[in-house]
């Protein structure tokens, strides 16, 4: 490709504190941010790359490489290196809570769920303290696998106190989200508490999510309260580990 301006890369400073490869991240995702690398465009050749970071081959393609897992890049085999279409901000999920489908429609992709069941049955002891509810209230349940344009990514398990909106048994599931519907009657989960922890995928499960028993997924359970301080939803989400992420930051406390 003939190289413009805009794409050329300014030399890394050999005698920085930070490695090459990571110098060389930020100077090319920094191009994709600032727009002189729009989404779609191809990269220069890794050749051309090289002698205008001024460094290796193997550093510039460790480079590549941690650019396609922040989802900044795509590699096309036998061809090069594409600029995302979604400028490498929003491959994982938010660290804000949205639903399934919001977060899909905001990256581009149609979400769609598979029902495996939907129904209702009385809340255990367990269940009753979970929600602060009497044991024996009535919970509406939700099963159903979760896909993006066609492809399943993890499999939801729902509960929620049927009283809160009584009409969940009539909605088409497949496409609706469970977040607008406790929104629309005045239900709206504002707070999550969730845990994450990796696990064997369940033979049960397994089918649904083109996977083996025993195989490795992340586990999402989320306790979910509205305005009111009352739990309205609780989630456990079995994930595919090798299409989910989960984005977060940590703040260190202290004087300064």
């Amino acid at each position: 490709m003939n190289t413009t301006p805009e794409d050329t890369l300014a030399p890394i400073a050999a005698d920085h504190h930070e490695p090459l490869w990571v110098q060389a991240v930020a100077a090319i995702e920094q191009r994709v941010k600032d727009g002189s690398l729009p989404a779609g465009r191809r990269l220069p050749a890794e050749r051309e790359l090289c002698g205008q970071l001024g460094i290796s081959r193997v550093t510039l393609r460790r480079a590549l490489r941690e650019l396609v897992e922040k989802g900044v890049l795509r590699s096309s085999h036998g061809r090069g290196w594409y600029v995302a279409e979604h400028g490498g901000t929003d491959r994982e999920w938010p660290n804000f809570l949205e639903s399934f489908s919001e977060t899909a429609r905001r990256k581009g992709l149609t979400p769609s769920s598979l029902v495996l069941s939907a129904d209702v049955s009385p809340a255990s002891l367990d269940e009753g303290d979970e929600f602060g509810v009497a044991a024996g209230t009535e919970l509406f349940r939700l099963d159903r696998v979760r896909m993006l344009d066609g492809l399943p990514i993890g499999v939801d398990s729902s509960r929620v106190p049927l009283n809160l909106a009584p009409g969940l048994g009539q909605v088409d599931f497949a496409h609706a989200s469970m977040l607008d519907e406790l929104t629309a009657t005045g239900s709206e989960p504002v707070n999550a508490e969730s845990m994450v922890e990796s696990r064997g995928c369940p033979a049960d499960l397994a089918p649904h999510l083109d996977m083996a028993p025993g195989d490795p997924v992340l586990v999402m359970e989320s306790a979910m309260t509205d305005a009111k301080g009352r739990v309205v939803l609780i989630t456990t989400i079995t994930y595919r580990g090798d299409r989910y992420r989960l984005r977060t930051s940590f703040a260190r406390g202290g004087s300064a």
